[in-house]
């Protein structure tokens, strides 16, 4: 079987010094906000160009306190209108939600799976403060064209880089933006991911990062002294030191995906498959690579005969799900075709060539 992602085997690499790390952690006898979190915040802040990096408890809670951020510093008021791709992950919407703001749903481009920048101007109200830019499947949004329209509406502008560690555009990093806060998980399956949850926000906005570095710790910027209305959302010692190992590897590991994506996009050849778009401008990471067919469910069950373990990233838009009743009515003819057509192949640092032989040659049977 050949696993959609092997997270086993992505980790053995580091068993030794996994364990050499817990045992440092463990005699530090400081598990909570210690060096360890200090050191990743400083190495994952030089890795992005950025001033500043916090880390927290998920990449959820990463967003979040970015939007409390802003609020807190009076940018954002509560009940202000955010613009999100509707096809986005739910935890892109659920931020602007738990921040007490309102979503406001913009169609992708059926290519890029990105939010389509010449349909963000339409849906701008005078209640609209941000842009929530999500690089969904590591691929890059329009940065360009999104902070264009930010200045010129005076918007802020957030973005989700849950999927795209790494992403670089005209040799900037994705996250290099003054207009910009960035949010990021370490979920074990991401490009850099921890054993377990973690999640950093990073950002060139010195105000901001002081505000967040408070909210994580129950809204305290001295101990037992509380000056905003806070939460618990810290990274810990522990992962962030297996962050701190795995990071150096990071690049390598994003051109380990390339060379795999390349193969797919130039040997694959089917027309019942529509290969994912790539601007060779922007050094997509490919956390995913994601097809579409027009018979989802044939595929994936011939792939799995095949023994190639695929997933579906995502099957219900967040327009139609359940929690969002009231948006249930709404149609996104865009966004529902992508969530009905898409499967993600098999694509990690660890898959071998020989592997990536049999998928193609697999799906070129089909």
């Amino acid at each position: 079987m050949i696993k959609f992602l092997d997270l086993k085997k992505i980790n053995q690499a580091y068993e030794t010094a996994f364990q050499e790390k817990l045992k440092s952690v463990l005699d530090s006898g400081w598990y909570i906000l210690g060096k360890e979190v200090q050191e990743f915040e400083t190495n994952f802040a030089n890795y992005c160009g950025t001033r500043h990096c916090i880390g927290v408890g998920n990449g959820l809670d990463a967003l979040v306190l970015i939007f409390k951020g802003y609020i807190q510093l009076g940018k954002l008021q509560k009940g202000d209108e955010v613009i999100v791709p509707a096809n986005t992950y739910i935890a892109s919407i659920l931020a602007v939600l738990q921040a007490d703001l309102v979503p406001v749903l913009v169609e992708p481009k059926l290519e890029t799976y990105n939010i389509d920048s010449s349909l963000i101007q339409r849906k701008v109200t005078p209640k609209t403060k941000a842009i929530l830019a999500v690089h969904l499947y590591g691929q890059l949004a329009e940065m360009d064209k999104i902070n264009k329209i930010a200045t010129e509406n005076d918007l802020l502008v957030v973005e989700d880089a849950a999927q795209s560690h790494g992403a670089i555009s005209n040799q900037k990093s994705a996250v290099k933006n003054q207009q910009s806060s960035v949010a990021h998980s370490f979920y074990p399956g991401k490009n850099l991911g921890a054993l377990g949850d973690g999640g950093a926000v990073v950002t060139d906005d010195s105000d901001l990062a002081k505000v967040i570095i408070a909210l994580r710790n129950y809204g305290s910027e001295t101990k037992y002294h509380n000056d905003f209305i806070g939460v618990n959302s810290r990274l810990d010692e522990l992962q962030a030191s297996f962050l701190n190992l795995k990071l150096p590897n990071l690049d390598a590991d994003n051109e380990r995906r390339r060379v795999i994506a390349k193969r797919y996009i130039s040997e694959i050849k089917s027309d019942k498959i529509i290969l994912p778009f790539w601007d060779l401008s922007k050094n997509h990471v490919f956390h995913l690579f994601v097809i579409r067919t027009k018979d989802r469910g044939d595929l994936q069950h011939y792939l799995m005969e095949n023994s190639i373990e695929t997933m579906i990233h995502y099957p219900i838009p967040p327009h139609k799900q359940k929690a969002f009743e009231y948006w249930n009515d709404l149609s996104f003819p865009i966004t529902e075709k992508i969530h009905r057509e898409v499967l993600s192949l098999p694509i990690s640092p660890v898959m071998t060539m020989d592997e990536v032989d049999y998928v193609v040659k697999v799906l070129n049977k089909y």
